[in-house]
């Protein structure tokens, strides 16, 4: 029996799949990668992804096509960051992702790319860009409080790394007077740090008193000990 002819638009069709499912598997790569600084939003990117973009690449060839961009742009980006470094790396796939970004071809994978590569600008040190990205990507997610949270601690971690300590603490404040509980006591860690670098004890410590007054079940819970224990010292 003769077998059927499998024509070139198939093919790629059959083939984008297991670059997509390529894509996801490079994104849980990446969160073994952030101990800290994008590990929430990397994390909610893969939740996107499975959730929602998964559902248009099969079904929309335009966000489909893009999904594949932005896969192939994110592995380029890690080949030559492992050859050259985060800085370099940045600077190659900057036009790439701008493309995704700026033509949003995909929506949603436009949405995605605006989160990954202002991570990519966060690891290259270029907090200025991180920050602008980020705060655009506020307005993709204004209705999601979940996401919202992880964004602000992004920007937060941008203002840090600029050692720009009050603006850092001042988002991080955003997310603790939000209704949305997720990530508090990461908050809370974060701003018992900053209070501690800028001086205000007592804000520290009130700040780590309150993960083990409320959050029990913490893996912050010991750090914040030892740091109470540090400070009392």
């Amino acid at each position: 029996m003769a077998k059927k002819r499998v024509s070139r638009s198939r093919k790629r069709q059959l083939e984008e799949p297991d670059k997509f499912i390529s894509f996801t598997a490079k994104l849980l790569g990446l969160l073994k990668k952030y101990k800290v600084q994008a590990l929430s939003v990397l994390g909610v990117l893969f939740a996107i992804i499975i959730a929602g973009s998964s559902v248009y690449y099969y079904a929309n060839r335009a966000e489909r096509k893009t999904s594949v961009m932005l896969a192939n742009s994110l592995d380029r980006y890690e080949k030559i960051k492992a050859e050259q470094g985060a800085v370099k790396a940045c600077q190659e796939v900057a036009n790439d992702f701008n493309q995704i970004i700026e033509n949003n071809w995909g929506k949603d994978s436009a949405k995605i790319a605006k989160l990954i590569y202002a991570n990519i600008c966060y690891d290259a040190g270029d907090f200025d860009t991180a920050t602008e990205l980020h705060n655009k990507a506020l307005y993709d997610f204004e209705n999601n409080p979940f996401v919202k949270n992880l964004i602000l601690s992004s920007i937060a971690y941008s203002q840090e790394g600029k050692k720009d300590y009050k603006t850092a603490a001042k988002y991080l404040e955003m997310i603790m007077s939000g209704l949305d509980d997720t990530n508090k006591d990461e908050t809370l860690f974060n701003l018992g740090r900053l209070y501690a670098v800028m001086g205000d004890k007592d804000k520290s410590l009130e700040a780590f008193n309150k993960i083990i007054s409320d959050y029990k079940d913490s893996s912050y819970l010991e750090r914040a000990k030892e740091k109470i224990f540090h400070n009392r010292i």
